[in-house]
């Protein structure tokens, strides 16, 4: 293994445990304000002594700003490294970190603030190699979660060398080599509103026009769009639905939004041309509420993970994955781009979340070994 890799992480991962619990200790779910300030200033505070620190402004309105950390250097490589602060847990059902066995259970552990603590310890690594980098930037966002605008930081980082993402971190399936995402599915929120008449559903049912059944057709029609073994791998799962307000009425209004996947984004056409414009004399009013690009990296990455496997003395591999992560806004201008540099675990956004406590250490190795590979280019 490449000595700089070995150094640096044994140093990030005898810091790491005791990073993530401070993070994981704050409970930021999207749109608090108060947790994301909280949780900014101790990252803010974890970065190296001379790093410039910003604030733009979030892609969502009335969020806190999003935290920009910026390491420069006397060389050329220009490298974005990728996070998100922001979980999808309430405070009331937030759980601190806590360690069962092997295991390090806490809400957004493994999405994202495993990551991110990897993602700070690369950081404060790469402030040793000022000769190599003309700036490391680390961006951490405070919306990921729920985010249905359009992505603000794209262009700001347009160019860069390459673009290194720390979502959760995986293994291949068929070798158990570590492995890295390059290539994700685009993602698409469909959003249907029913518009219909209510009615008494006793002494007057038919002079209603029932908007619950009319979206319940519409659930059907975007299950049928459901085809993961077609030409774009396109899958359409209806996920929630409201309407009505009281047993006895025919409901007047409703909504459903349902989750689509596909390897393009303009798949996501087929489904709402799918939704009928009318049920029952309900009308359907379908749209795409959020919207996600898709990201394929894989040529552009071939000989960045030869040389990542070379120096960390492990084969890495290339895989992917069809979740959605703002790796995927900025695939389009940075060529290498790199996803699942994180930890390993599970249980996103359940209460099971966790990481495995040993993966720390390896999976700073590999995220090591890309961002090595990247100025060694």
């Amino acid at each position: 293994m490449n000595s700089w890799i070995d150094e640096h992480a044994a140093r990030i991962a005898a810091h790491a445990e005791r990073e993530l619990e401070a993070l994981v200790a704050i409970s930021t779910p999207s749109g608090d304000v108060r947790g994301a300030e909280e949780a900014v200033a101790l990252v803010a505070a974890l970065a190296p002594d001379d790093a410039e620190i910003e604030r733009p402004a979030c892609s969502t309105p009335r969020h806190a700003r999003d935290l920009l950390v910026r390491q420069r250097g006397t060389g050329s490589a220009r490298i974005l490294l990728l996070g998100h602060l922001d979980t999808v847990v309430s405070h009331d059902e937030h759980q601190p970190l806590r360690r069962e066995g092997d295991q390090l259970v806490g809400s957004g552990s493994i999405d994202m603030k495993g990551g991110d603590v990897l993602a700070l310890g690369v950081l404060r690594a790469l402030a040793a190699r000022r000769a190599d980098i003309a700036e490391i930037a680390l961006l951490l966002v405070c919306d990921e979660e729920w985010r249905t605008g359009p992505f603000a930081h794209v262009e700001r980082f347009a160019g860069f060398d390459a673009c290194l993402c720390f979502e959760g971190g995986q293994l291949d399936p068929e070798t158990g080599h570590d492995a890295v995402v390059v290539k994700r599915k685009a993602a698409g929120t469909v959003e249907v509103r029913a518009t219909g008449r209510s009615s008494h559903s006793g002494s007057a049912p038919d002079r209603g026009r029932n908007a619950l059944l009319a979206l319940a057709a519409a659930a059907q029609a975007i299950a049928g769009c459901h085809d993961p073994d077609g030409p774009d791998h396109l899958t359409a799962v209806p996920t929630v639905m409201n309407s009505g307000e009281a047993f006895n009425v025919v409901p007047a209004a409703g909504r459903l939004l349902a989750d689509s996947r596909a390897d393009r984004a303009e798949a996501f056409d087929r489904v709402l041309a799918a939704i009928p414009a009318e049920v029952g004399g309900a009308q359907l009013a379908p749209r795409l509420v959020r919207v996600w690009p898709g990201m394929d990296s894989r040529a552009a990455t071939v000989g960045l993970l030869e040389r990542a496997s070379a120096a960390v003395g492990r084969p890495v591999i290339g895989g992917q994955r069809g979740g959605a992560s703002d790796a995927s806004h900025f695939a389009s201008t940075i060529a290498v781009t790199v996803d699942g540099l994180g930890p390993l675990g599970g249980g996103a956004h359940a209460p099971s979340e966790h990481i495995l406590a040993a993966s720390l250490r390896s999976r700073a190795e590999i995220a090591l070994a890309l961002t090595d590979a990247v100025l060694s280019t």
